[in-house]
């Protein structure tokens, strides 16, 4: 028998490319694609090459290039053609390990066997490589006091055979999304690349033996020449909280300098990107917001390398980068940012300003890689009808379409339709919505439906997302709502004032807005609707359940309830602190949008699910709420993930997590009989 895609276990086999990445020469494209680990039970990734040009012009199939049992991640090319990649693997070559740490593996440019060239005993991070160079730099973890490999190794024998776990915190952060902070720390090392077919990299030269906590979630960048690393450095405040700049080190010197930021500057930096004459970079600005003051900003930010004098370059516009890269001639930066339910690529004359929109269609566009001859742009594309696939862009279009090229990742047949809503909120603004609709909706037949709202909050509905995926729902005959209330970004600065410190009623109203609005239609059951989301979409979750009784049942993943509790629980609470202040100091805000204040008024069932290694919303939310649901006489359940995070990431527990799902909305919504999942 054929089984649809849409079915659980068909589902979580699919084959998801996850990143892209363009050769120097222009000539290949590497990216890393993800499937079913053969027990099942994970999931894996491998490296595949993919032709750069369009099956119609002669393009070949991917080919895989890499394949062990721990997978493959990451892809930068050296001068040579070779491909650096990142794996846990075990090396044939050396002492076996009992728990390989990830280490950069190369594999020659025509082909063969793959060899470890760098291995760290904390294990290896980011990297990148200098296009002309190919001097490589990495990031790996070092314990306090660790002055090189040979201590560092013998500090962490000696915690183990101790059997301590301990971690002594002195500043923040504690903890961040699913992982502890330290005891070990990252520093950046620089090594040259290897000398023939047979060697590793150099030597390993650590670059930032001074670093702590500043290099936590940093990513570095090289000139292509190789003598200057970029990279963010994390500065501490007061209060606990830190400022993020950029710094340039001299690699020959060891000497660091800040290039983008500082105690007077009105923007946080990272995410430095050298232009190809290296000579400028981009960087990343954004502005958390103040209590009093504006919401939080992103912009695009110019700096000289030398001088460090700099300029945003997006001082006309609201676009939030996600995404840039330079052109070979380092005239121009393509961009991808959010706009109108939409994440299209733009093309900006660094010399003019000029801003150009080069895709004029409804995808979502990520890892863009000009071309060296500068005609093209290579970009990963997906949709809420698409999942993420190559695509060659026109780098001189406007409002052009993609080529797409042969893709290693799957091409799906979606089981309904997408469409756009709209409506006017309380206030007049616009508020947007992508409907997806089964394919038997009619005004015969109205589908219920389902309203999801995202998390963030400060992100856009508008793309395929593997872990909330409606086509599954569409596939059991229900039309799902996907709308971008206030706080989406992707319409203004205006969208995110209308409710910054106001997150319960401001978006409530437009939640409630453009549900009458999809309930309005003729292919659509308003007699039946249910409501889920996920983190601030779960906040959503609780804060309707308290403000409304329309819906058949509420699902709330990963949601905030009491928000004095979790200001201090969270993973970083100064950023929370930005806009909501202190509880003690400042409740006003607490009192006005913390759902659990309203708990005595919920009637809806409620499915409530959390995960016990969540550190951005904590387990003690999902806890607290379902106590009070039993408190408060609420017909309620707690699905419960001992060993997931923010989000449900391996496949058993993923379909797991849908089965509860269809169930609770088959019992709630449909009125059948409530039957557990099997292997609950």
């Amino acid at each position: 028998m054929v089984r649809s895609w849409y079915e659980l276990p068909e589902y979580v086999r699919l084959r998801r490319v996850n990143g892209l990445r363009l050769s120097p020469d222009g000539t290949r494209l590497v990216a890393p694609v993800s499937d079913i680990a053969p027990d099942a039970k994970s999931f894996r990734s491998a490296l595949w090459e993919i032709d750069i040009a369009p099956e119609s012009e002669g393009g070949r199939a991917p080919r895989r290039l890499t394949r062990s049992t721990k997978g493959e991640s990451g892809a930068e090319f050296l001068p040579d053609g070779s491909v650096l990649f990142s794996t846990g693997r075990v090396d044939p070559e050396a002492k076996t390990e009992d728990k390989p740490k990830a280490a950069l593996w190369l594999l020659p440019a025509d082909g063969g066997e793959a060899r470890q060239v760098a291995s760290r005993p904390g294990g290896v991070g980011a990297f990148t490589v200098a296009r002309d160079s190919g001097l490589v730099a990495f990031t790996g973890k070092v314990l306090p006091g660790a002055e090189d490999d040979e201590a560092d190794t013998e500090a962490r024998k000696a915690r183990e055979e101790a059997g301590v776990t301990a971690i002594l915190h002195e500043a923040l952060p504690v903890r961040s999304w699913d992982s502890d902070v330290g005891p070990d720390h990252p520093r950046i090392f620089t090594a040259t690349p290897p000398e023939d077919e047979d060697a590793r990299l150099g030597e390993p030269r650590d670059l930032t033996p001074d670093a702590g906590l500043s290099l936590l979630g940093a990513s570095p960048a090289l000139t292509p020449d190789g003598s200057t690393l970029l990279t963010s450095w994390s500065v501490p405040t007061s209060g606990g909280a830190r400022r993020e700049e950029v710094v340039a080190i001299d690699v020959a010197t060891g000497e660091r300098r800040t290039i983008a930021g500082g105690p007077d500057a009105d923007f946080e930096f990272g995410s430095p990107a050298p232009s190809p004459d290296g000579t400028k970079v981009l960087v990343y600005a954004d502005d958390e917001g103040s209590y009093d003051g504006e919401p939080r900003n992103a912009t695009l930010w110019i700096t000289d390398l030398a001088t460090g004098e700099g300029r945003d370059l997006l001082p006309d516009h609201e676009l939030w980068p996600q995404g840039y890269v330079w052109s070979a001639d380092s005239s121009t930066v393509f961009l991808v940012a959010d706009e109108n339910g939409r994440r299209p690529v733009f093309r900006l004359d660094v010399a003019t300003g000029a801003l150009t929109r080069i895709t004029g269609d409804h995808g979502a566009y990520s890892a863009l890689n000009p071309s060296p001859d500068g005609r093209y742009v290579y970009a990963l594309r997906d949709a809420w009808d698409a999942p993420p696939a190559p695509v060659r862009l026109d780098a001189d279009a406007t409002d052009g379409q993609p080529v797409h090229l042969r893709t290693p990742g799957s091409e799906l047949t979606m089981p309904g339709t997408l469409t756009e809503i709209e409506t006017t909120a309380d206030d007049g603004t616009r508020i947007r919505s992508w409907l997806v609709l089964p394919e038997e909706a009619s005004a015969d037949s109205p589908a219920p439906l389902m309203l999801w709202v995202h998390g963030g909050p400060y992100m856009s509905f508008n793309g395929w997302t593997w872990r909330w995926n409606p086509w599954l729902l569409a596939a059991r005959g229900y039309a799902v709502l996907l709308p971008d209330p206030a706080l989406s970004t992707g319409y203004g600065q205006d969208m995110l004032r209308r409710a910054w410190g106001q997150w319960g009623p401001r978006t409530h109203a437009d939640i409630m807005a453009i549900t009458d609005a999809a309930e309005a239609r003729e292919d659509i059951d308003a007699e039946r609707t249910a409501m889920m989301g996920g983190s601030f979409g779960g906040y959503m979750a609780n804060w309707i359940a308290g403000h409304t009784d329309r819906f058949k049942a509420i699902v709330s993943h990963a949601s905030l309830w009491q928000l004095d509790g979790f200001s201090g629980t969270t993973d970083y609470p100064p950023v929370w602190e930005n806009e909501f202040g202190t509880p003690l100091a400042q409740p006003e805000r607490y009192q006005l949008n913390s759902p659990h204040l309203h708990a005595d008024k919920i009637r809806t069932p409620m499915l409530v699910i959390h995960g016990d290694k969540d550190y951005r919303v904590p387990i003690g939310e999902g806890l607290h709420l379902w106590r009070d649901l039993l408190l408060h006489g609420v017909d309620a359940k707690f699905l419960y993930f001992p060993d997931e995070n923010h989000w449900i990431l391996t496949p058993g527990n993923a379909q797991v997590w849908y089965q509860t799902i269809f169930a609770f909305l088959d019992h709630h919504v449909h009125g059948k009989e409530w039957t557990k999942p099997e292997l609950l």
